[in-house]
């Protein structure tokens, strides 16, 4: 790919997210690290790199699971036929990603949004049933290592139903697959 048409692609997405008054930083020749807030996943960090033929959009979900792996990557996995223009993936640790590529000639300001918000949606909607399903132990042990030092617990909440032992049908044992 030439220079010039790298240049306009990187004109294109700086001024899709300026514009939409998207977080970003340029980070090196033709990426771009994007900062999307949601409201169960806090921060998504998405990359965006234009490459010789596509724009590769990559954004870190979650570290691989301490338990129910085969459970947990399976949730995942069934998820991925219903997705656009990203999927779940691993990488050779089990750290689970949001990775898509979208050709050149594709790249648009309402195109570069959608994509956006698909990263969004998929870890924002994903992220706490995910969590219980990976990480419901380690999540009850910081409930109760915190509660036990009477510090805050707000960030946890979200998991009450099941980490919070004075929550009304706390499930303290093994998550509910049928709750999710």
């Amino acid at each position: 790919m030439s220079w010039l048409v790298r240049t306009e692609i990187d004109g294109v997405i700086r001024a899709t997210l300026e514009e939409r008054g998207i977080s970003f930083d340029q980070v090196g020749e033709s990426a771009f690290l994007v900062r999307l807030e949601g409201v169960h996943r806090l921060v998504t960090a998405v990359r965006l790199v234009v490459g010789d033929q596509s724009l590769l959009v990559e954004a870190f979900f979650v570290r691989r699971p301490d338990e129910n792996a085969e459970e947990f990557y399976r949730f995942l996995l069934e998820r991925n036929g219903r997705m656009y223009g990203v999927h779940f993936a691993i990488d050779s640790r089990g750290d689970v990603y949001l990775i898509g590529r979208l050709p050149l000639l594709a790249v648009t300001p309402d195109e570069i949004d959608r994509l956006l918000g698909c990263v969004l949606s998929y870890a924002d909607e994903t992220f706490d049933a995910a969590l219980e399903i990976g990480f419901a132990d380690s999540i009850r042990r910081e409930w109760d290592w915190r509660a036990s030092r009477n510090e805050s617990v707000d960030n946890l909440r979200a998991f009450a139903r099941f980490a919070d032992p004075a929550s009304p049908g706390a499930n303290r044992g093994r998550h509910r697959r049928d709750a999710i």
